[in-house]
């Protein structure tokens, strides 16, 4: 194993040496130090060039659509015209994408970027509550979505001074819209707008959620995706140049999209990556592993990412399928951890197949660490080691100072690929970003080899199949109830989705309601996947640590006893 270590990073030295594809130089952002890729465009309009270069190539499949890269490109080009001329948006202006995957998603975001504007990838399971938060935070004027999601926002459409763009049929929407394909046919034709970004410019707005309520939205620059990018280009250049990809050169490239594009791993791993290489992704309108295994299958998928959970759940269907799934070369997830025994499994199911496993965040466009191969299954508890060439990973102490190998304390890192801040929010950007570090709020630790181990978390979030969850968010919305005394929000252990979300309550004297009316309440003002699975009802306070703060490891220990009984 050694020995392939040693040959990897050779290879990243050759690919980055002065004059490689992949060389750096040192750029100041904001006041900071970092390593930038010298060769790469200035900024994402100039990445979705690469797209001509592909122009018969299958962009996307989904249900009964099918677009070449061509027309992908024709269309987003179509659709960036429209933007500037019939709504008048211009650079640095925010616009919202609300809608499930889809291809046409994927043109919005990149006219939007295209012409300069900054794209809200909005999440689609949002409350019309949560949506109300989310552009009034940002200022979107402009919401392109599908049917579902624009009627959460119709309540909203008058006091935000919205407009419209429906990508499906919208014709029972009770405000004023213009259909996606009206609004590219008026321009049928055109060319992608020229517009001067420059690569430290806003570029994306999206939302996370942390330890402090309401969702943040992190606020990335054009350099800082392309950072992304590159790296994860650059690892996998210097991989197949060590042990090489016969199978994955056999078959076009072609992805499975499992996951909500709202995400940095599906819009960026999945659905920006996929432009230079000319990768077809095809898009599910729902997780179904029966029909993954089909269009597996039927679309000769080479590369597969999720959740763990889906992972799992594809290895489990598998064993029993008759269906010829031998295309499949890399199983990726990210999200959580998977546990070890999933790694062993996928390697004995799929032989062929190469399993990973990447650590990233938001804040930084999903670029951290990855694990892969024969290396992630003799170390899969590991989420692996920093990705070169241009990102670091340090872990600190209390005081910012860095550890030794072995020794636990806060995973920080040093990249340009970190978004610049939050939206809005000075002081959660100061706390996060210090001193061109992002602190995670994983606590972890690195071996004498330098690979990552996460051990735990500051902060108070859920980490539920791969989607954040603020604990004090949710307890906020439990406390809206005028029964609600005291609430405590925590995760708890979930075989399928590694956590569930969990509530302790007590009731006001003389007040009480059922779990399933405060379910039924909850809808209204948090997403479903928010929403407690499991409840526990208090007759007395709940328990408290000399702070006065409530005691959340009794509770989650005691629930988690109550659950394994």
């Amino acid at each position: 194993m050694s020995d392939y270590l040693e040959q990897l990073s050779a290879a990243v030295a050759q690919l980055t040496a002065e004059g490689a594809p992949f060389a750096t130089h040192d750029v100041d952002i904001g006041g900071y130090r970092y390593r930038s890729y010298t060769s790469m465009p200035d900024n994402m309009g100039g990445y979705f060039r690469f797209m001509v270069n592909h122009g018969d190539k299958e962009f996307a499949v989904y249900q009964n659509e099918r677009y070449t890269y061509g027309e992908a490109w024709a269309l987003s080009a179509s659709l960036a015209q429209a933007l500037l001329q019939d709504y008048g948006v211009r650079k640095g202006d925010r616009v919202a994408i609300l809608s499930r995957n889809n291809p046409q998603w994927m043109m919005s975001f990149i006219a939007v970027l295209s012409i300069g504007a900054v794209a809200v990838p909005m999440n689609a399971w949002w409350t019309t509550e949560e949506l109300d938060y989310g552009l009034r935070d940002c200022g979107a004027k402009l919401v392109i979505g599908d049917f579902d999601r624009l009627k959460r926002v119709e309540a909203l459409h008058a006091a935000l001074e919205l407009e419209l763009i429906a990508i499906d049929d919208c014709a029972d929407l009770a405000v004023p819209y213009r259909s996606f394909a009206d609004v590219v046919q008026a321009h049928e034709g055109a060319e992608m707008p020229a517009v001067d970004v420059g690569a430290d410019e806003h570029a994306t707005i999206m939302y996370t959620s942390g330890s402090t309520g309401h969702p943040k939205g992190a606020l990335s620059s054009h350099r800082g995706i392309l950072s992304a990018l590159y790296s994860w280009m650059l690892i996998g250049l210097a991989g197949k140049s060590v042990k090489g990809d016969a199978q994955a050169e056999s078959l076009p490239p072609s992805g499975l999209l499992t996951i909500p594009l709202f995400h940095c791993t599906a819009s960026h791993s999945a659905f920006l990556l996929s432009l230079i290489v000319g990768r077809k992704l095809v898009i599910m309108y729902k997780w179904d592993v029966q029909e993954a295994l089909r269009l597996i299958e039927e679309e000769r998928i080479t590369w597969f990412t999720g959740v763990p959970t889906m992972s799992a759940e594809l290895q489990a269907a598998a064993v029993d399928s008759d269906r010829d799934l031998s295309s499949l070369a890399e199983i990726f997830a990210g999200g959580a951890a998977r546990p070890p025994a999933q790694v062993e499994k996928l390697a004995t199911t799929f032989k062929k197949s190469s399993s990973g496993i990447g650590y990233g965040l938001t804040e930084t466009n999903a670029l951290g660490s990855v694990n892969s191969g024969d290396v992630y299954r003799a170390r899969p508890g590991s989420a692996g080691q920093v990705v070169p060439a241009v990102t670091d990973i340090a872990i600190f102490d209390e005081n910012d100072q860095p550890l030794p190998p072995g020794e636990r304390g806060e995973v920080c890192i040093h990249s340009p690929a970190n978004c610049l801040g939050y939206w809005n929010k000075p002081e959660a950007t100061a706390e996060a970003f210090r001193n061109g570090w992002f602190h995670t709020g994983d606590v972890g630790y690195l071996d004498d080899e330098g690979f990552l181990f996460i051990v735990d978390r500051l902060k108070e979030i859920i980490i539920r199949g791969g989607e954040n969850i603020s604990c004090i968010e949710v307890e906020a919305a439990i406390y809206h109830h005028p029964a609600v005394a005291e609430a405590a929000v925590y995760g708890v252990p979930d075989e399928r989705l590694g956590e569930a979300v969990a509530a302790s309550i007590v009731f006001r004297d003389g007040a009480t309601a059922s779990t399933e009316e405060l379910q039924v309440f909850l809808k209204e003002h948090i997403a479903g996947f928010k929403i407690p699975a499991h409840w526990r009802i208090h007759d007395e306070a709940l328990p408290r640590i000399a702070t006065g703060k409530i005691f959340k490891r009794e509770l989650k220990a005691q629930m988690a006893e109550r659950l394994s009984a």
